[in-house]
């Protein structure tokens, strides 16, 4: 099974470029979703963020205050990092079953849309890696019209991450997210082209690149 990575900084519009592949056709393993579904599936998660942050970030049926936890994790280095030596492991661990299911489905592609998918050197595991560019100041605007976040929280989120630039060196192929959809539809044809050119053994690639 082919297994793409698409990655990107907050704010780049990873997002939009995942809905583009999944009307496409192609499965999607959606790392942000994983990390919520670990959360229910593995209670120890729970029990280690109560030990390292306090209770107040767990509400009274113990689910997760998430909007309260990012806040607070975001603005000191070393809580996210905490945070990410907690759940990262679990988020793997998902993944990988994720992907190894969908192998002895047949599937023949697999795109793991993943924002630390280099951070978490998941990428190397990846057969072809996709990064989703934006300039900064696009990215500045469209987290403080998504988020509604204070302009200090929103560096500081971005800050937590490796930057764009640096995401680049790692990437197959980057995707130009700050003009029109439009525009941004024409690079991801160009770069599923591309794809089909160097995998052309995959059935399931040669139909949808000719979308």
């Amino acid at each position: 099974m082919l297994k793409i990575g698409l990655t990107g900084g907050i704010g780049s519009g990873k997002s939009t470029i995942s809905e583009m592949f999944r009307r496409r056709g192609f499965d999607i393993i959606d790392a942000d979703i994983v990390a919520r579904e670990v959360l229910n599936k593995y209670p120890e998660i729970i029990c280690e963020i109560k030990k390292n942050f306090g209770e107040r970030f767990v509400d009274e049926n113990d689910k997760l205050k998430r909007r309260e936890l990012g806040n607070f994790i975001f603005s000191v280095q070393e809580r996210r990092k905490k945070y990410e030596e907690i759940i990262m492991p679990f988020i793997i661990k998902e993944i990988f079953f994720i992907i190894n299911e969908l192998d002895k489905k047949g599937k023949q592609v697999c795109i793991l849309d993943a924002a630390t998918l280099i951070e978490n050197n998941l990428h190397k595991y990846m057969d072809v890696n996709i990064v989703v560019w934006v300039d900064s100041s696009t990215q500045l605007q469209r987290i403080k019209n998504r988020d509604k976040l204070p302009h200090s929280e929103i560096l500081n989120r971005i800050n937590s991450q490796m930057p764009l630039q640096e995401k680049i060196k790692f990437a197959d192929y980057t995707i130009d997210n700050s003009k029109s959809l439009e525009n941004t539809e024409e690079e991801l044809n160009i770069t599923l082209k591309e794809i089909v050119r160097n995998f052309r053994g995959v059935k399931c690639l040669n139909k949808l690149g000719t979308n």
